[in-house]
């Protein structure tokens, strides 16, 4: 009978974890909800930004951008997007595995030389356990997406490529494209490649009125094209942070989803030990009683 004891109390056991990840399941589930009701509110706006960049882009006009310079790499910035809570899968894993590949292809440049701002404390845990100073902490920042902070982090990014204390910087995060696909991207957000920027904006269908050439622009294309790009690289930040959330529930929607599955087949099986068990314990009882009333 103390099997049966071990295997009733391992049953109530697993019931309790099934609980448990049911309940994380059903929370992660209502702030993917959220997380999207966000991204779907802010896309009106990022692609109306792109497609007036476009348009201007679209013109024979000049303009001279600090942000556009390409030059030779010694100084790189790497803004790494991870979660803060694990329980979401291989999400921070993934994260942190392209963020040593990104490393070992900038290791000539020396560790003083790689600045990393990460955003998440997984990655931040996995950043110092390489040995890698931190440019600053954003926990917050992951649990709770903000504009404000986001363009904080991308004027100081802006501010240091133009100053030349870097010339690169590259980002890397979960692109959220459905409940079951977060597609793992690493791409340069500085310098800014315009040619990216419109080939965006046709795949979201703006920008294909093209730019109608009797307006007046003050004070210039030019102008307004520099003037724009600050304002773009701010957008594109906080949409990588909006990605990179909803990537999270997801995972960890589906993560728990799986867990609340693997527990209920668990508890099929151990049900049906316990039962035989139990039906094998009464049959020897019942066999030791009827050889006792032969004696």
């Amino acid at each position: 009978m103390g099997s049966l004891k071990e295997v009733k109390n391992r049953i109530n056991s697993v019931k309790s974890t099934r609980q448990i990840t049911s309940a994380m399941k059903m929370v992660a589930s209502a702030k993917l909800h959220k997380a999207q009701g966000r991204i779907e509110n802010m896309l009106p706006y990022q692609q109306k930004l792109n497609e007036i960049l476009t348009n201007f882009l679209s013109t024979d006009a000049t303009f001279e951008s600090p942000y556009t310079d390409v030059r030779p790499v010694t100084r790189v910035a790497v803004v790494v997007f991870s979660s803060n809570s694990s329980l979401c899968g291989a999400f921070n894993a993934n994260v942190v595995k392209l963020l040593g590949e990104t490393l070992e292809e900038y290791k000539s440049l020396g560790k003083e030389n790689i600045l990393i701002y990460p955003v998440g404390k997984k990655v931040e845990t996995a950043v110092k356990k390489l040995g890698y100073a931190l440019q600053g902490s954003y926990q917050e920042m992951a649990e709770r997406p903000s504009y404000v902070q986001a363009y904080e982090l991308a004027a100081l990014l802006m501010q240091e490529f133009v100053e030349k204390q870097i010339d690169r910087v590259e980002l890397i995060y979960h692109h959220f494209k459905s409940m079951g696909s977060q597609i793992l991207t690493r791409e340069e957000y500085l310098p800014i490649d315009l040619s990216k920027v419109e080939a965006t904006a046709a795949t979201e269908g703006s920008g294909k009125r093209g730019f109608q050439n009797d307006y007046i622009v003050e004070p210039s294309v030019g102008q307004l094209i520099a003037d724009l790009l600050p304002k773009v690289l701010s957008q594109k930040l906080f949409t990588v942070l909006q990605d990179s959330n909803a990537s999270e529930h997801a995972a960890r929607t589906l993560a728990m989803q799986t867990a609340t599955d693997n527990a209920n087949e668990l508890i099929q099986d151990l049900t049906k030990q316990y039962n035989k068990s139990r039906q094998q314990a009464i049959t020897n009882e019942l066999l030791d009683i009827i050889a006792g009333s032969l004696k």
